[in-house]
């Protein structure tokens, strides 16, 4: 299942410009209690976001959802975990863990699944939650609140490629060390979530195995 890592470069055809503004990387990330002290079972995390501010405060607020996360393989070398890189509205490049919008009638825990299927190629099952990211962003006739589920996640099969993402917002998917991805992954919410993985993993490793 594992590849060797590639070097991230753009595809043919992309555009370098995301179809959904880029999530800021320094709002508050709401994580389970239980998960960090070692206590036994998992809870829902408390509640803590950030409100929306400014000039924009007169529009009206839609509510979204989006799920996705960490989806992990255990290597004679150790854990690592498929990420995906896309170009932010700059054209710069990021690296950033896969995630997408439920659709229909799906629990997050479903969207997770499928949306890290579809833009890393790799089939998943979820283990745990590891925290909730929330934060706002506003448009010409709307201000957004977006609530993004992430989970652990055992690889079971599959290739990675971000060949098969239907959006085509990420231009590469490959394997990176879960120790490393404090310094890899471009937003400070997404390298906590893969502290409190690291601390998972640590405390219960067969769960990815």
């Amino acid at each position: 299942m594992s590849s060797p890592a590639p070097v991230p470069g753009p595809r043919s055809g992309r555009s370098t410009v995301p179809a959904v503004p880029v999530p800021p990387g320094g709002h508050p990330l709401r994580v389970d209690p239980a998960l960090l002290t070692g206590h036994a079972g998992v809870g829902v995390p408390g509640v803590v976001g950030s409100a929306a501010t400014g000039s924009t405060a007169h529009l009206p607020v839609v509510e979204e959802t989006s799920a996705g996360g960490l989806v992990v393989e255990r290597t004679p070398g150790g854990h690592q975990a498929a990420v995906i890189v896309r170009r932010n509205r700059a054209g710069r490049l990021e690296w950033c863990l896969p995630k997408g919008h439920l659709e229909g009638d799906e629990t997050p825990e479903q969207a997770a699944v499928r949306e890290i299927r579809e833009e890393t190629g790799i089939l998943g099952t979820v283990r745990t939650e590891l925290g909730i990211i929330d934060y706002w962003f506003s448009g010409e006739d709307r201000r957004v609140h977006k609530v993004v589920h992430h989970f652990l996640l055992r690889a079971e099969g599959g290739i990675i490629t971000a060949e098969g993402d239907p959006d085509q917002e990420a231009e590469d998917a490959l394997w990176v060390p879960v120790a490393d991805l404090g310094h890899r992954l471009s937003y400070p919410n997404e390298q906590r979530l893969a502290g409190v993985a690291q601390q998972v993993l640590a405390r219960t490793p067969g769960v990815v195995e």
